[in-house]
């Protein structure tokens, strides 16, 4: 099939790839003409595993193409799929004046049948409203559908190739057929495609994200309750989640969620239920939760160092909001960088991949690191703020040798609180019990 996909960012770009993997013909459509030469070039503008091998294998065989010109694009294809940016307003609400462009943009372009399908993550009711529009600017026949993306950065093209299930939302059974025969590659394996209105369809984003970003929330209050009370979060989220009825995943306990997801559509349902009235309490409280958890380890920095910082050198691992990805967007690692720094203290940093859009956000005020290592050289204490493999199974006894004093505040509990003892560091971690300091 000869598909558009308008927008080329993290959604955009990883649909059109994995589309043209398939088989079929796709030109990607975007406006900013820096990005477009990249992206010819088969430079992805972003980190995400496997995907700049996938452009360029894609380039190469002449499946994949980038365009400027949307009407061309328009013109030239069966299927086209919205994929721009819906970033949040003032109030939390979604932008959508880019996706209702776009869809104007389809319409004055049009020259017969199109399915349109928005893969931008939209409010409840925004599908209809791109109708509207379309049906405004043509008398053409087509059909719109709502085609929800549920991709994990770091592993988007595995989502993409081996879906748990697609979902699509369409009045239309021409539509339907065309959407089923366009994702029959990619349900071999028996994952489901999910065929339903198209407010059920938009709400079903929004309703997976928040009910995951709940879960964190939950499994960090828990966190600090175990704190208080002396109990070890490690085991209880393993025991908690042996119940079938549970599950293991999402139950890990940290410094927060960040991303362009969790934080988005959480203010965007929260927004969308204030507009119908409805008072969302859990949503206010994951919301709630999540901001706290980001200041989790400050009283206990505070409390390591006497309540000054002034001075203090502190090395950072992770910067992205979550390993295997370059994104920065709400990362917490960042929330407590920021903090240090306004109490005075030195900031050294290392990630593996996210060192760029850091700096291009703090600029010089931190010390990058190419090195996890060099990160320690002096310093007082690490806080370990995003779990990359990298800093999993560590030399600690280099460790030791380079920092100033070994403390280690752990973020993301990824270390033994008793091998931490052992090796000699004052080790302090979230919502599990024991003696911090290897020798109070």
């Amino acid at each position: 099939m000869r598909l558009a996909v308008v927008g080329t960012g993290y959604v955009g770009l990883v649909t059109g790839a994995c589309f043209a993997n398939a088989g079929n013909d796709v030109r990607c459509v975007d406006i900013d003409p820096r990005k477009l030469e990249m992206l010819r070039k088969a430079e992805v503008p972003f980190f995400e595993p496997g995907l700049p091998e996938m452009v360029r294998r894609n380039i190469e065989e002449g499946r994949l193409s980038f365009t400027g010109d949307l009407a061309e694009a328009v013109k030239w294809s069966e299927v086209i799929f919205i994929a721009v940016g819906t970033p949040p307003g003032s109030d939390g609400a979604a932008d959508l004046s880019a996706v209702f462009a776009v869809a104007k943009g389809i319409a004055l372009a049009m020259d017969g049948y199109r399915v349109v399908v928005t893969k931008s993550t939209v409010p409840v009711g925004t599908s209809d409203r791109v109708a509207e529009i379309i049906s405004e600017n043509t008398s053409l026949p087509f059909d719109v559908a709502s085609n929800p993306e549920f991709l994990k950065e770091g592993a988007a093209i595995d989502d993409f190739l081996k879906p748990d299930r697609v979902v699509v939302g369409t009045n239309s059974e021409r539509a339907a057929k065309v959407m089923a025969r366009l994702f029959e590659p990619f349900i071999r394996t028996g994952a489901p495609v999910l065929f339903m209105d198209i407010r059920s369809s938009e709400m079903t984003k929004y309703v997976a994200n928040c009910m995951l970003a709940s879960r964190i929330s939950f499994m960090n209050e828990m966190a600090g309750i175990c704190d208080l009370v002396g109990a070890d979060i490690a085991k209880v989220r393993i025991a908690v989640g042996s119940d079938k009825r549970i599950g293991q995943a999402f139950l890990f306990p940290g410094i927060g969620f960040g991303g362009s997801c969790f934080p988005k559509d959480l203010d965007a349902l929260h927004a969308t239920a204030k507009s119908v009235g409805y008072d969302s309490l859990m949503l206010d409280a994951i919301v709630r939760v999540n901001k706290r958890q980001m200041g989790v380890l400050f009283p206990k920095i505070m409390s390591h160092f006497g309540g000054d910082l002034t001075g203090r050198t502190f090395a950072i691992w992770g910067l992205s909001f979550k390993p295997q990805t370059d994104d920065i967007r709400e990362a917490p690692a960042l929330k407590v960088i920021q903090w240090l720094l306004d109490l005075g203290a030195v900031v050294r940093a290392h990630d593996p991949e996210a060192i760029p859009n850091t700096r291009q956000q703090l600029g010089d005020r931190v010390v990058y690191t190419e090195r996890n290592y060099d990160a320690l050289n002096g310093a007082d204490a690490l806080v370990l703020a995003t779990e990359w493999s990298a800093y999993r199974t560590p030399d600690f006894g280099l460790m030791k040798r380079l920092m100033k004093t070994p403390v280690v505040f752990d973020g993301r509990n990824i270390y033994d609180p008793e091998r931490m003892r052992e090796e000699g560091f004052d080790y302090y971690c979230i919502g599990r019990p024991g003696r911090e300091r290897a020798n109070g």
